[in-house]
C-alpha cells in the first residue's frame, strides 16, 4: 500500500493520500484508514470526481449507512445523503451528529459541493483530548454523570429573529421528539479511550436542575472547544472529510456573508454508547428505527 498519513495538528486531524476513494477499497486499505481514524479522529481525502453514489460506497466500507436524518429530508433520489446547505440555515453550534437517538452514527462523511470564496470552515474537536485535559476532580465527577440529549434543544435564538421559514425548519427538525440518556463520559468501543460525550443536544444532567445542568455542561464543553483540541478545516473543491462521531464534536462557522455553501453528508450506523461502568445509553422518547440500524460494537 502507498497510503500516507500526514498530521494536520498535534491532537486532531490528518490528511490521507495514496488512496483513490472513488474506487472500491481493499480490506487492508479499509483497515489502515480505520486505524488512522482511531488515532487522528478526523481524516481529509482528495475526493476527485466522487459523486453521491461514490460517497455512499466509500462510507459503506465502515458499516451500514443510516438514512439522511431522523426528521430532515434527504437529497432527491438519495435517501442516505443529507444536504448540508446554507439555504437551510447554518449549523453553527457545537454538536455530535444525532446524539438525541439511542445509537448515534459511529462516523460521518462530509463532501464539498459548493464552497464560498472565503470562510465556511468546519471545526472538529477531539473529545478524548478534552477528557484528558480535565483536572482530576472534574474527571471523577464527569465519570459519574449522565445527560439527556434531545432534538428539541435550546437554539438560543431570540423570538424576533425567527421568521416563518426558520419556524418551519425548526418544526420539521422537531417533528418527532427524541430524548435519550447518554453517559457524559463515553468509552470508545475500538480504542477504549474515554471522551466527553456532550455537545449542543445535551440539555440536562440527570438529577440536576436545568440551571445547574447548564453550568456543568458549559464547564465540560469549555474543555472540548479549547483551541488545542480543534481542527479548523478550510474546504477546497472535491474534498471529503471522514470523522469519528463517537469521540468528536463539530461546528460550521457562519463567516461567509450568506454566500452559497453546500456539503453532502453520509453517516455510518453506530453502536449504543457505553459509560465507564459498562452501562448502556437508554431511550426516553422517540423511535429511530426508520433512521438507523444498531451496530454491534466490535
Amino acid at each position: 500500500m502507498s497510503l500516507e498519513i500526514t498530521k494536520v495538528t498535534a491532537r486532531i486531524g490528518a490528511r490521507v493520500s495514496g488512496v483513490d476513494i472513488t474506487r472500491p477499497l481493499a480490506p487492508e486499505q479499509v483497515a489502515a484508514i480505520r486505524e488512522a481514524l482511531n488515532a487522528h479522529k478526523a481524516l481529509v481525502f482528495d475526493a476527485g470526481d466522487l459523486d453521491d453514489a461514490g460517497q455512499q460506497a466509500f462510507a459503506r466500507h465502515f458499516g451500514d449507512l443510516t438514512t439522511a436524518h431522523p426528521t430532515v429530508g434527504a437529497v432527491d433520489g438519495s435517501p442516505n445523503v443529507l444536504p448540508v446547505d446554507s439555504e437551510r440555515g447554518p449549523a453553527n453550534h457545537w454538536h455530535t451528529d444525532v446524539t438525541f437517538v439511542l445509537n448515534p452514527p459511529q462516523a460521518s462523511t462530509l463532501r464539498s459541493i459548493t464552497i464560498p470564496p472565503y470562510g465556511g470552515e468546519t471545526l472538529i474537536a477531539n473529545a478524548a483530548a478534552a477528557y484528558r485535559d480535565l483536572p482530576e476532580p472534574l474527571r471523577r465527577l464527569a465519570d459519574t454523570l449522565w445527560a439527556e440529549h434531545t432534538n428539541d434543544y435550546d437554539y438560543a435564538v431570540p423570538d424576533e429573529e425567527i421568521d416563518e421559514e426558520k419556524a418551519a425548519q425548526r418544526a420539521r427538525f422537531t417533528s418527532i421528539a427524541y430524548r435519550t440518556a447518554h453517559p457524559v463520559v463515553r468509552v470508545h468501543p475500538l480504542t477504549g479511550e474515554r471522551g466527553l460525550f456532550v455537545g449542543g443536544f445535551a440539555q440536562r444532567i440527570t438529577g440536576l436542575s436545568v440551571g445547574e445542568s447548564r453550568k456543568v455542561l458549559d464547564l465540560l464543553q469549555s474543555y472540548v472547544t479549547r483551541p488545542e483540541n480543534i481542527l479548523r478545516h478550510r474546504w477546497a473543491e472535491h474534498e471529503l472529510v471522514l470523522f469519528d462521531n463517537r469521540i468528536t464534536q463539530h461546528y460550521a462557522i457562519d463567516n461567509y456573508d450568506g454566500r452559497p455553501r453546500r456539503l453532502h453528508r453520509v453517516t455510518v450506523a453506530g453502536d449504543v454508547p457505553v459509560g465507564i461502568e459498562g452501562k448502556e445509553s437508554y431511550s426516553i422518547e422517540g423511535d429511530a428505527s426508520h433512521y438507523t440500524s444498531v451496530l454491534t460494537a466490535a
